[in-house]
């Protein structure tokens, strides 16, 4: 906001306030004027104006330091920090008028009062606009966050339902068809079934509870050991007394996508992930890692879409952990 403005428009503001705080020494300035000499009248003038001026620069750093160099959003050190310079001025002004204008009685009671009216001026104005800027920041942040967190929906829609994962589920499907088991068929196109519904009634959602997305993450499990056989297996401990617990919906899904993405399963690398619950109020998803040996395409956006739907919802951050054998996520409950 104070980009627009130079130092030529500060001026002006200085010399508006000035005129201000002076007003009723020009108000009073014929009266006393009457009856003086004309060499102590020259006098009185060039003192008015030596006063005027005075506070017009004292105004002009005021307001200048206030409005861009003084960041603080507390007034009480906002205003100790104007009246120390304030006091500064006084003394400055009180020792120029002393030497040059001995004869001119205008360093008084009222002189001090108008130079602590001009330190609380300043300190309400840089007061009153950093409360304003701080605001417009918090705006600012909440839409950006509100940005990312619409992106994260879509990406949920876009990404998470990728014809990568589809046909890794129709081919599961397929090559359960052929063995011809239909009861563990069934079971499959039953959970197939509650994974698509769940994510695409995602958008509907903020927030849900620990048990809705354990229940997902039940039909999502299913079908990831079908496909890899006994080649990965999901530990999941969670006590009953949590599942209240809220997060944001579809914040299990890219975790455990993730890890099929990025790491070898097969019976050389079985994968093993845990999902429990620890003593900071977080859901924890961690699973060894065992990097492909070509990197695969991803966007990079999972974690930090995810994170910003944490911020948003929660106004709290994920934590990632990676040493190289261990990768750990932790996701804030409420």
């Amino acid at each position: 906001m104070l980009a627009k403005y130079n130092s030529w428009q500060f001026l002006l503001i200085s010399i508006a306030a000035a005129t201000f705080v002076i007003y009723p020494d020009i108000t009073w300035l014929p009266f006393e004027l009457r009856g003086l000499e004309e060499t102590r009248k020259i006098q009185h003038i060039i003192f008015f104006l030596f006063r005027y001026l005075f506070f017009v620069s004292l105004v002009f750093i005021l307001i200048k330091s206030n409005l861009t160099y003084l960041q603080s959003s507390s007034f009480k050190k906002r205003f100790i920090y104007n009246l120390l310079i304030s006091a500064i001025g006084y003394i400055v002004y009180g020792g120029i008028s002393f030497l040059l204008f001995t004869k001119v009685r205008h360093f008084g009671s009222f002189v001090l009062f108008q130079f602590f009216v001009v330190s609380i001026l300043s300190s309400l104005m840089g007061y009153i606009i950093q409360l304003y800027s701080d605001k417009r920041k918090k705006e600012q942040q909440i839409e950006e966050l509100t940005i990312k967190n619409l992106q994260s929906r879509y990406d949920a829609l876009t990404n998470q339902i990728n014809p990568h994962f589809f046909f890794n589920s129709l081919n599961g499907l397929t090559s359960l068809i052929r063995k011809k088991n239909d009861e563990i068929t069934l079971t499959y196109v039953n959970k197939l079934s509650d994974v698509f519904r769940y994510i695409l009634q995602s958008d509907k959602k903020g927030l849900v509870t620990l048990r809705e997305e354990l229940a997902f993450v039940d039909a999502f499990k299913y079908m990831m050991e079908v496909r890899f056989a006994n080649k990965l297996t999901y530990h999941v401990d969670i006590s009953d007394e949590v599942l209240d617990y809220r997060l944001p919906v579809l914040s299990i899904l890219p975790l455990l996508d993730n890890i099929v993405v990025h790491n070898i399963i097969d019976s050389d690398h079985k994968m093993i992930v845990d999902i429990y619950f620890n003593d900071h109020n977080e859901l924890v998803v961690s699973n060894p890692i065992y990097p492909k040996l070509v990197v695969p395409v991803s966007n990079g956006t999972g974690l930090k879409n995810l994170e910003s739907r944490f911020i948003l919802l929660l106004e709290k951050p994920i934590r990632v952990e990676d040493n190289g054998k261990t990768f750990t996520v932790y996701l804030p409950l409420k």
